[in-house]
């Protein structure tokens, strides 16, 4: 791990950013690093001028993917670098206003039946079932089922917000029966190569230098 990789994560740390906004972030530091061919404490104003150009011209990057690239890299040049560049409040991606694409039941049941591993499949169905989003989903623990009172306690989801959200009889039942074929003490969806953690992959902030 390089010096100002570290110093970057400390930084977002101190910030309080959750651990996927912190991943988010570095792979955005990261790819303006490879674009400009020099560790990134070398790449000037301009050049990030180009970069930006770059994504909004050629690669025709979406409102959401430039963001991220935007706010990851101000904040290592503004707080980790202390370079105020005036780029930085030049850029402004352009809004957009898309209809999101909603799947019928009958679909996401299609969609379902095509994963053929059990405990992706009764994962999946859970986020759907019960609205979570996908980390939510995976990171849920046996403790979490409330089976008396049908609820889901979320904890730190979006914003750090804590939360309740319904569980369904047949989603329960379902989650009893998956749980039969492990009985891992702790997690609901257990890895199965690491019965002590979550079928997520560990956050991996540093496999990888910023300079790479």
């Amino acid at each position: 791990m390089t010096a100002l990789r570290q110093k970057m994560i400390d930084d977002m740390q101190l910030h309080g950013l959750s651990a996927r906004t912190q991943e988010a972030y570095v792979r955005a530091v990261r790819q303006l690093v490879e674009h400009c061919h020099k560790p990134p404490d070398q790449i000037g104003e301009e050049e990030f001028r180009q970069y930006f150009l770059y994504l909004k011209n050629i690669r025709k990057v979406s409102r959401s993917t430039c963001t991220i690239a935007l706010c990851g890299i101000k904040f290592f040049y503004e707080q980790t670098l202390q370079r105020p560049w005036r780029t930085f409040e030049l850029i402004r991606p352009a809004p957009e206003h898309k209809l999101p694409v909603v799947l019928s039941v009958p679909e996401v049941g299609r969609v379902l039946t095509c994963v053929h591993l059990q405990r992706y499949r009764v994962c999946l169905s859970t986020i759907y079932a019960c609205g979570l989003r996908l980390l939510e989903g995976v990171h849920l623990q046996v403790k979490d089922i409330d089976g008396e009172r049908k609820l889901l306690p979320v904890s730190q989801g979006k914003g750090n917000k804590d939360r309740y959200v319904p569980l369904p009889e047949s989603c329960l039942g379902m989650l009893r029966q998956h749980w039969l074929t492990h009985r891992n003490r702790l997690w609901l969806f257990p890895s199965p190569l690491h019965v002590a953690r979550e079928i997520t992959p560990r956050e991996q902030l540093a496999s990888k230098p910023l300079s790479e």
